[in-house]
């Protein structure tokens, strides 16, 4: 896409530019970044673009109509045609000798300047301009622009003189320089820096020419803490290679001079600043920066002195002088940047939003007065790029949503800013709440009680999570004031992902630190100049009392009402008015200063969950089945409502009942009219109308809008005979499902029934009973069908958790709520082949629950108590000592007459918290008691166990695992050390062991929606079989994704990864490499290095690095996988068994035979444990280890287990099949094998002459044949190419006319389609394959729940697959 152009987007871009000429410096540096590391340049090749047009053509009917943007007006008007071209210029830089580079015609000449600020012989320089034929080239002009700027062109690299700005500028660069390889900041969570250890875990980069052949030995001994049931969980190898982190420090002191700022008659002499230097021989320089570069001068601590030192140095850029004056310095700084340039791009890209490590290593605190200067230094946002501004937060946020969006490059520069802006407000955000939470911000209303205060700073509002004046009281008081911002966060993203125009909601932010719940927002204008009751014109500010309404708004929310299912409702006010309501009670709309129609509040946008309010009960009768599962139970508050992905699967559901009842009365009216008609036609016109039906029921947007009668009745009366009956059926059919409209499916949920404050208009009435009903119908579908269905996912393995985060995301796509995970625990009960599902549901309830006492325990603590506080709770959690001791801060500091004082002062303090030490008398026992009840009220789960111990050996969950999710909850990083919590004699964790707090940030993720739509209809295509076009859309909505999102993000990761299963399906090992390595980096980077998303990322590349013969690399990143693995969940997991499965094939493959039986006996009893005893994955596992003992020379032992093998393949596949077969030739060839050992054993012992037992000949496996064997258990089958000889072409070609007589009607066609059949190659998996020439791949699951990619022959068109395809190629 990089070649579709808008004028108009053009011009919008130059505005920007021309407003806002430093943010939109830092914004093309980061994405020129960004666009050298994601796309390759092209070869100098001239392709003329396609236009939006053409682009959507590549998407199926069904994402043609969700973007009527795009079909609303004629492309033509907006889009012209461009011609992206890729050519070489050379440049010169000053002092060294010129370079080539290949540049896009659509490249901006800043992102030139980006290139040479990051090569290793430039990366020093910051002030230079770029000239061609001596005329200096605008920074945001486009390559294409220039004149005689051609093929083989010299551009020159000039040196500009310094302005204070600039030279802050560079002074900033160079530091960054550095510490460019230094992993503080990464620990530290600042900078947006983040950790990467892939590089690390295969000692090296996988793609350098130096590990593409074969090594002379493999390196393949496991650790031995990753052994097969080994119960040592050591916490070092998770950032394997610390030391080798660092790099070599260059300088001692770089800093701002004393000497500063310059005197005026100097500052008429050109200088602008002074730095201080202390070199590593400990030689102390000042310097002086001037518009013509950096030179030393012959000041010192005690005397000023400007002029210029003996001798005397003068460098343009400040490397180069260090360089002259410190030999160390010259030496360092060489072998820093030849370490820095050896780093992947991916491994130096900063991250959208900080990622946080849970556990880090002690830190030498270095000085670094730079570091000290910005601390203390008032720097929001971009004020050190904009002195003396501060960003409208607000006004940015809506003005990025108000831009246009009606062609693709506008949608593409309109989500890039909203994405921009959205990360920076983010980042303020969380450096707001962290200084609020600190004590560093006043407070706007100091006088009022700590709980209720409010602040502001960087034009963002922050609130704490409490209950301000008793407005949650009857909601369950401060619970209810905690979950309340979380909610409204759902509705604000319910709202935002519609994107209405003309309606905004406020940028939120919520960040949970130190115990404390703090809530950000961006500032209506005009809102602190007048009191909310005078700003809300719509809804109500006191739960109901007084309600306003405003034409304005109902116009603008019909819109909302209708997409997010919202009901229009009348309620009263306090003076018995009617009002019409489309959204909640607790909706509020307020007219900003700029005219802006704002809504927030929306905490009630979904409706109630009935199943956790008492109370409903006394308004509607439940179900018996609910009632004997305990339901309705008592919440800790009243905010419980239904998520919306649940409502989402609610109403598919009321949708097929529609259907089927429109269409079973239809079927019976038409019995009755045509009795005369013989059953088979009455027959074939039933079923021809449900296929119609069934067309429309396939709609993915059919149940989200009003469907339009007339499809109805014309699916149900093609003929339109009887249209007035087809309409009376229709209005049976819509009343039975409860829409609100007779005419056709509409059904919506009232959100206010249920809330004792609001009083309805007719509560009594016929419609209010309708709504309480549905909403009940709802409850119980979660309840009786969602939650069933998922368990039913988890036993055939569709669904496997690896750990709390994946259970949570699991559980909320399907609409379940996280307080119904005591009940799951419960039924889990009954399937013991899901006892890891168990175990990782437990753990996530005890880490939530801590997680809730965990915040009250530190509303007591003080700031000088906050690491004794934290190593206190750890100890009473997890740890087996039965009485730890609280570490409390020494009093020697004190004084004895502050002491006496201290008694007599107010105990309140930090934030208004009581600093009465209540977390001093916590022991084991009393937080486990208060976890129990915690469990019970949150979760209705009833914890028998009274300690970690009993817990531990009741629900089998690991510790390590348990202090991994709940430090990654409540922002706790832990020192990197081995942790020995089983102790009983000490206690394990002190108060040395809390190394910092972080932040917790929930907000919301924006969209890349034509991203989203190119990817969604690339996994159709590929579902369809036509793999070239879903590849190439695939790698289009990675070029969409990095056009918005920039370099690194998830959603990109996960692309990434499709291709290179892609790349890797088709044959192309090289490509599968390539990019999967550079996923699993981003995942690392975006994710966190042990994310579940990470250790999946590692075991795919493992595969393709084995299929590219980097053996070594393969198994070390199997054990990196299996160790994350292990450290999430334990062995007892199914992904265990796959991993173990992995490792011994491959040990198998280089001959450590005994290695890989440890490994497969594992997986083997995995398998057997979680998928049963009699399926297919058992019958591999025996396969595999017959193979390794017949290599062994243990022969009767490997056929007992083929012939385990056998067994299961004839049982569950039938004799003929090609896998029974295979196991019935080993049967034969390990019997003849273990006969003849025998009889030669035999001859041995009667002592008969002559007779010597032969040498074993075993035979090392091909490494073709494992590769195969590693596709087969993966659920991974290459796709081949046949080729056909010329009998068998014309043995085909006969069949085709003899049997596809009346389905051909192009017989040429055919044939000439067949001939090129001819000309394809067979591969065998050597990777020489073209993506064009495939046709189809079908995906289809294996009886035992895999996923599994058959190979399939490139077929004519018109010619059937002889295989169904039914299954899509998903994310992992």
């Amino acid at each position: 896409m990089a070649g579709v152009t808008c004028q108009e987007g053009d011009e919008n871009q130059n505005q920007k530019n021309a407003t806002n000429p430093s943010e939109c410096d830092d914004s093309n540096k980061e994405e020129k970044n960004n666009r050298k590391v994601n796309e390759p340049q092209s070869n100098g090749q001239v392709s003329e673009t396609e236009t939006v047009e053409d682009e959507q053509t590549h998407t199926d009917e069904k994402t043609k109509e969700k973007t009527p943007e795009t079909t609303e007006e004629p492309k033509d008007k907006n889009v012209v045609f461009v011609q992206d071209v890729g050519f070489t210029i050379k440049i010169q830089p000053p002092g060294t000798d010129p370079f080539e580079l290949q540049v896009s015609s659509m490249e901006l000449v800043q992102e030139l300047h980006q290139v040479l600020m990051d090569r290793e012989d430039t990366c020093h320089r910051t002030c230079f301009s770029i000239q061609l034929d001596g005329t200096v080239l605008d920074k945001f002009c486009e390559l294409k622009t220039i004149e005689n700027l051609k093929e083989g062109s010299l551009v020159k690299v000039v040196e500009d003189p310094y302005t204070m700005r600039e030279a802050r500028h560079h002074l900033r660069h160079i530091r960054d320089l550095l510490k460019s390889v230094d992993p503080s900041d990464a620990y530290n969570g600042e900078e947006f820096f983040s950790l990467s250890f892939l590089n690390t875990v295969t000692a090296g980069d996988i793609m350098t020419d130096k590990k593409r052949g074969k090594p002379d030995s493999v390196d393949c001994t496991p650790p031995d803490y990753i052994m097969p049931d080994s119960k040592d969980r050591p916490l070092l190898p998770l950032h394997p290679g610390l030391k080798d982190q660092w790099g070599p420090k260059c300088i001692k002191v770089l800093t701002y001079s004393g000497w500063n700022p310059p005197p005026a008659h100097r500052k008429l002499k050109g200088d602008l600043m002074y730095l201080y230097v202390v070199t590593l021989e400990d030689k102390k320089y000042h310097i002086t920066a001037s518009p013509m570069g950096f030179f030393v001068n012959q000041s010192t601590e005690d005397e000023f002195n400007f002029k210029p030192a003996s001798p005397k140095h003068l460098a343009h850029a400040l490397v180069d002088l260090l360089c002259q004056i410190s030999p160390a310095f010259k030496r360092n700084f060489a072998s820093l940047l030849k370490k820095r340039t050896q780093k992947h791009p991916f491994e130096r890209v900063a991250t959208p939003y900080q990622v946080y490590s849970w556990i880090a290593p002690h830190l030498d605190h270095c000085v670094d007065y730079m570091r000290a200067s910005d601390a203390f230094a008032n720097r929001i946002g971009y004020e050190e790029q904009i002195p003396g501004q501060t960003r409208d937060w607000n006004e940015e946020l809506q003005t990025t949503r108000e831009l246009p969006r009606q062609t693709l490059p506008e949608r593409l520069i309109r989500e890039r800013a909203i994405f921009k802006s959205h990360s920076d407000f983010v980042s303020a955000a969380i450096k707001g709440a962290m200084a609020v939470i600190d004590g560093n911000v006043m407070p706007i209303n100091p006088g009022e009680e700590s709980k209720m205060q409010m602040f502001i700073w960087s034009n963002i509002f922050f609130s704490l999570g409490f209950d301000v004046k008793d407005h949650y009281k009857e909601f369950g008081g401060d619970a209810a004031a905690y979950t309340a911002p979380a909610s409204d966060l759902l509705g604000v993203r319910a709202y935002a992902n519609l994107d209405p125009e003309g309606l905004y909601t406020l940028g939120t932010v919520l960040v949970d630190y130190r115990g404390y719940r703090v809530t950000a927002q961006s500032i209506i204008p005009g809102i602190l100049e007048r009191e909310q009751e005078q700003s809300v014109v719509y809804g109500s500010v006191d739960f109901g009392k007084t309600i306003v309404t405003c034409q304005t708004y109902e116009d603008l929310l019909k819109k909302t009402a209708a997409q997010l299912k919202i009901k229009p409702h009348k309620v009263l006010n306090s003076e018995d008015e009617e009002i019409t309501l489309l959204s909640s009670v607790d909706c509020k709309g307020i007219i900003g200063n700029d005219k802006r129609y704002y809504i927030l509040d929306l905490l009630r946008t979904f409706p109630a969950d009935i199943n956790f309010l008492p109370g409903a009960a006394n308004e509607i009768e439940f179900n018996p089945e609910l009632k004997k599962l305990g339901f309705p139970l008592q919440h800790k508050h009243n905010l419980v409502c239904l998520r919306q992905e649940l409502m989402e699967a609610f109403l598919e559901q009321k949708y097929i009942e529609f259907i089927q009842i429109a269409a079973y009365e239809f079927q019976q009216l038409r019995q009755k009219k045509q009795d005369k008609k013989d059953d088979k036609d009455k027959t074939d016109e039933d079923l021809k109308s449900i296929e119609r039906i069934s067309k429309i029921m396939n709609d993915d947007d059919s149940s989200s809008q009003l469907i339009e009668p007339h499809k109805i009745i014309q699916a149900l009366d093609p003929d339109g005979q009887s249209e007035e009956t087809t309409k009376n059926i229709i209005s049976k059919a819509a009343k039975k499902v409860g829409s609100r409209s007779e005419a056709g499916f509409d059904v919506r949920f009232n959100p206010d029934v249920f809330q004792p404050i609001v009083r309805h208009a007719n509560p009594e009435g016929d419609e209010v009973r309708r709504d309480k009903n549905l909403i009940k119908e709802a409850s119980e579908f979660l309840v009786f069908q969602v939650i069933p269905n998922f368990i039913s996912e988890c036993l055939t393995h569709a669904s496997s958790p690896i750990d709390g985060f994946t259970l949570v995301e699991a559980m909320h796509a399907r609409g379940i709520n996280l307080r119904y995970l005591g009940k799951i625990v419960d039924m889990l009960d009954k399937y013991p082949q899901l006892s890891y599902l168990q175990s990782i549901s437990v753990a996530e309830m005890l880490c939530r629950s801590a997680k809730h006492l965990f915040q009250k325990h530190m509303h007591s603590v003080e700031p000088m108590s906050v690491s004794a506080a934290v190593s206190h709770f750890l100890n009473c959690f997890l740890s087996s000592f039965v009485n730890p001791h609280a570490q409390i801060v020494a009093d020697e500091f004190q004084s004895k007459n502050a002491k006496r004082k201290s008694k007599k002062r107010s105990k309140e303090g930090f934030l208004g918290r009581n600093h009465d030490n209540e977390w001093v008398l916590e022991t084991p026992k009393s937080l486990w008691k208060a976890l129990q009840e915690d469990l019970k009220s949150h979760f209705d789960f009833t914890l028998e166990c009274e300690s970690v111990d009993s817990t531990v050996d009741l629900f089998h969950v690991q510790k390590i695992s348990v202090l991994r999710s709940f430090c990654m909850k409540v922002g706790i990083q832990v020192l990197l050390r081995d942790y020995n919590m089983d102790n009983k004699l000490k206690q394990a964790f002190a108060e040395e062991d809390i190394v910092n707090m972080f932040p917790i940030v929930k907000h919301n993720h924006t969209k890349a929606t034509d991203a989203y739509q190119f990817f969604t209809s690339g996994q159709t295509k590929i579902q369809q079989g036509n793999i070239r076009e879903g590849y190439e859309l695939i790698n289009e909505a990675l070029n969409l994704l990095n056009s918005v999102y920039g370099a690194m993000h998830p959603e990109i990761a996960a692309c990434l990864r499709l291709l290179a299963r892609l790349s890797y399906v088709f044959g192309d090992y090289a490509e599968a490499l390539s990019l999967q390595q550079r996923a699993v980096l981003m995942s690392e980077r975006v994710l966190g290095i042990d994310h579940p998303n990470t250790i999946t990322e590692y075991a795919h590349l493992a595969l393709y690095c084995f299929a590219n013969n980097q053996i070594s690399s393969s198994l070390r990143l199997l054990y990196r996988a299996r160790y994350l693995a292990l450290l999430c969940h334990g062995e007892l997991h199914p992904e265990i068994a796959l991993f173990d499965s992995n490792i011994g094939l491959i040990l198998h493959a280089v001959g450590e035979y005994d290695l890989a039986l440890k490994f497969l006996e594992k997986a083997l009893s995995l398998n057997k444990e979680f998928y049963g005893v009699k399926t297919l994955k058992v019958a591999m596992a025996y396969h595999l280890m017959a193979r390794v003992l017949s290599c062994q020379g243990d022969f009767r032992q490997a056929l007992q287990h083929e012939k385990e093998c056998f067994a299961i393949y004839k049982d569950q596949l039938g004799e003929d099949s090609e896998r029974t077969k295979e196991s019935s030739e080993c049967l034969k060839h390990l019997t003849q094998q273990a006969v003849f050992l025998q009889k030669k054993m035999n001859e041995i012992t009667k002592g008969e002459k002559n007779v010597y037992l032969p040498p074993l000949q075993i035979a090392t496996p091909a490494m073709n044949t494992i590769l195969d064997t590693l596709n087969m258990i993966n659920g991974i089958e290459l796709v081949h190419f046949v080729q056909l000889s010329p009998n068998a072409v014309a043995k085909l070609r006969n069949e085709i006319l003899k049997n596809k007589t009346t389905q051909i009607k192009d017989t040429d066609q055919q044939m000439k389609q067949i001939d090129d059949i001819v000309t394809k190659e067979e591969i065998k998996g050597d990777g020489d394959v073209n993506k064009d020439d495939c046709s189809r791949m079908e995906v289809s699951p294996d009886k035992d729940g895999t996923l599994t990619t058959n190979s399939c022959t490139a077929l004519p068109n018109g010619i059937s697959h002889p295989l169904p395809i039914n299954n899509t190629i998903e994310l992992d």
